[in-house]
């Protein structure tokens, strides 16, 4: 018989489908591209998330990543950061800038940015780039050179105004951000931003309607199950177009009626359904902000509504970590102490976890303090 439909099920799909369970993905490249787009405001919290899917890796080779151009980071949806696979970077900007431009017209106009002025700064933090190019090193800048090179032009970058005229000429498609900044002589927590068309050479060429159709297949493939109002707001695609969208590719996806609602997912997350599906006794120490719980508009599948506050506190749109145990989020947890007394503490939500759960949390925790510092 099939495995009846429960959250905590639902929870385990997402969670196969998200790359979470069994053996993850090859590569980092691989996960990156599986997932479309992982968001990265906080980059350790993203090296993690990356971490969580790609079995053997560490922290330097998630940065070796960002360094090699193979992931990038921008602001493709939502005015957040994400990791994208750099070939898919440019065409998701075709589908969601223009409505990331009319979301903050009213803040620019505050701001007094005018499009002369995001003009100007273009041409400045080109040259900017290839003033402080050095040896054979990419043409880049850090943010706050940008922000110097601005203000000696003029171009005031106090209350906000620098990072929306940072933000908008990465969501143009002129600049992206590339290698990670030396600081010291080491390697260090910025990245340099860097000519779009130098980092990224080639893209791909995608219509918006065509667009759409593969950015809603690679959602529900990557994040399913979820609905169609998950996919809207996690992309901004308005909803008419979205539901155009699926119905084109409807016939790659599979449909599930949980709580009176439909839910899609691939064929092959589906499959698990007939066989039991996997994670049951699973728990795994997700970061904060990861898709798991922050790619889909209606969290209360995995995340009881009454502990919202205790993963995104005051709703301030900053999400702890979390610990998920079969499917459901049953907690959070944080990092105690520096150095080699550096550990992990667990925050259930009720109680406290079982010795079995204790074990493999803490199991966890010391995977992540051997990835961070790797």
């Amino acid at each position: 018989m099939p495995t009846p439909l429960t959250p905590r099920v639902m929870g385990r799909l997402r969670l196969a489908s998200q790359g979470l369970l069994a053996g993850g993905f090859p590569g980092i490249a691989d996960a990156v591209r599986w997932m479309t787009a992982m968001q990265a405001q906080d980059l350790g919290m993203a090296f993690w998330a990356v971490g969580k899917r790609v079995p053997g890796v560490a922290a330097s080779d998630v940065r070796a990543a960002l360094d090699a151009g193979t992931v990038v980071r921008s602001w493709p949806m939502r005015g957040t950061l994400h990791l994208l696979a750099p070939e898919d970077l440019r065409w998701i900007l075709g589908i969601t800038s223009g409505r990331l431009a009319m979301a903050v017209a009213s803040r620019h106009r505050e701001l007094a940015i005018t499009s002369d002025d995001i003009s100007h700064c273009r041409d400045i933090a080109y040259k900017t780039a290839e003033v402080l190019k050095t040896g054979e090193g990419a043409a880049g800048a850090t943010r706050e050179q940008l922000f110097t090179a601005f203000e000696e032009a003029g171009q005031p970058t106090t209350s906000q105004r620098g990072i929306h005229i940072l933000g908008t000429l990465c969501r143009e498609g002129w600049l992206v951000q590339g290698p990670m900044a030396a600081s010291g002589g080491k390697a260090g927590v910025q990245q340099l931003f860097v000519p779009f068309e130098d980092w990224i050479p080639e893209s791909r060429d995608l219509g918006r309607e065509e667009g759409i159709a593969e950015l809603l297949f690679r959602y529900f493939r990557g994040h399913g199950p979820a609905t169609i109002k998950d996919f809207a707001w996690w992309s901004q695609v308005p909803l008419t177009e979205a539901r155009a969208a699926l119905a084109v590719v409807r016939d790659r996806l599979v449909e599930l009626q949980f709580r009176g609602a439909s839910y899609w997912l691939s064929p092959e997350a589906a499959a698990m359904l007939d066989d039991g599906v996997p994670g049951s006794r699973s728990l795994l120490a997700l970061p904060g902000f990861d898709e798991y719980l922050l790619g889909y508009q209606d969290r209360s599948l995995v995340l009881a509504p009454e502990y919202a506050e205790r993963v995104v506190p005051g709703n301030n749109g900053v999400f702890k970590r979390i610990i998920v145990s079969g499917g459901e989020v049953v907690g959070t947890w944080a990092r105690s102490g520096s150095g080699k007394n550096a550990g992990v503490v667990p925050e259930p939500f009720a109680g406290e976890l079982g010795p079995a759960a204790e074990r493999a949390f803490q199991a966890q925790g010391r995977a992540y303090l051997k990835f961070m510092a790797s």
